[in-house]
């Protein structure tokens, strides 16, 4: 074998310590590099998207279910840190950990019955869900401020080190977004992803075989939504303002597309997905009034050509071009 093949063959085997590496590589040097405040903004954006949508895609993707809900949860990790450090005294990260134990209780509560429920039935229970959180946040102008929005709220801080400016926000979003993937990562292939995996095959099938798929599907969307309370409640210490507008309908849509594109079941598509949905907007910006209308064209062409995901379909490509190569170099040898 030759020294371009082991190199090849080592990168296969080792593809995902690479990918960690990689990523983790990213989140100590990039400041580095760049430090320019907006596009610091809009990766940090990128960030506390992918931790609400890894929460979402361990539901959607891993579990076959359907939530169009998940802002509900991210409002209420937002205003929980928020009203909980601003109105009740308590520090930043009390704070943080009190709200996304008030909203695992609040999913494990809401998900016994709504989850009985399948399909498009499911979806509008999560939607209406999100409805009912939304408008408490409009309507509960004295506690909330209502649709103008709460300000004003501390941010996060180590000792005398406080996450106040994008860099600093960029270590502690990137970082916790990390340890997110990696726990996302030793759940799917433990016997608990494999449990997901066959309840979302088929789900009488899964019991037959001894799973308890109504428990499996309320822990699995428990976790989703506190990791949706973690982004939220970061949203809110790092922008220190939160508005309903934030966590309405159209943001939770924005979260199953990023799903969606990423590609269903793919720890590393939510990254990818998150990144593109985030960013497409800054990118079609020039269009003006057309922006949206070329904004659904892109996503539409994207679940056209690659229905299992952007992830998915860079792997397809690169496995192509791979067995091309082999088949190229195995002719090559014969001829000689």
């Amino acid at each position: 074998m030759s020294t371009k093949d082991k190199i090849l063959y080592f990168l296969i085997l080792h593809r995902t310590g690479l990918a960690v590496t990689a990523f983790a590589a990213f989140v100590l040097l990039f400041p580095l590099y760049q430090d320019n405040p907006y596009t610091l903004g809009l990766t940090n954006l990128i960030a506390l998207n992918t931790i609400v949508v890894l929460g979402l895609n361990l539901f959607i993707g891993y579990a076959g279910q359907i939530s169009l809900g998940h802002a509900a949860f991210f409002g209420l990790g937002a205003y929980g840190s928020a009203l909980l450090t601003v109105e009740g005294g308590i520090s930043p990260w009390g704070a943080l950990l009190l709200t996304a134990l008030a909203v695992a209780a609040i999913a494990w509560l809401v998900g016994r019955p709504i989850l009985r429920l399948h399909g498009h039935y499911l979806a509008m229970a999560t939607l209406g869900l999100n409805l009912v959180v939304y408008t408490i946040l409009v309507q509960a102008d004295k506690l909330t401020g209502g649709p103008s929005g709460f300000a004003g709220i501390p941010p996060l801080a180590l000792g005398g080190w406080a996450f106040d400016d994008e860099i600093r926000f960029h270590y502690l979003v990137w970082g916790t977004a990390l340890a997110c993937l990696l726990i996302s990562l030793n759940l799917v292939r433990s016997g608990v992803g494999r449990g997901l995996a066959a309840l979302a095959a088929d789900e009488q099938a899964a019991q037959s075989l001894g799973i308890d798929t109504a428990r499996a599907k309320v822990r699995i969307f428990v976790l989703s939504a506190v990791l949706a309370s973690l982004g939220g409640s970061l949203f809110a210490h790092c922008y220190r303002f939160v508005s309903p507008d934030s966590f309405g309908i159209f943001v939770s849509v924005d979260f199953v597309i990023m799903v969606v594109i990423g590609g269903l079941g793919s720890v590393w598509g939510t990254l990818l997905g998150a990144s593109v949905v985030t960013m497409l907007p800054e990118w079609i910006e020039v269009f003006d009034t057309y922006k949206d209308i070329i904004y659904g064209l892109i996503l539409v062409v994207i679940l056209m050509f690659l229905p299992r995901g952007l992830v998915s379909g860079l792997i397809d490509l690169a496995r192509n071009r791979f067995v091309l190569w082999v088949r190229k170099n195995a002719a090559s040898r014969t001829d000689q």
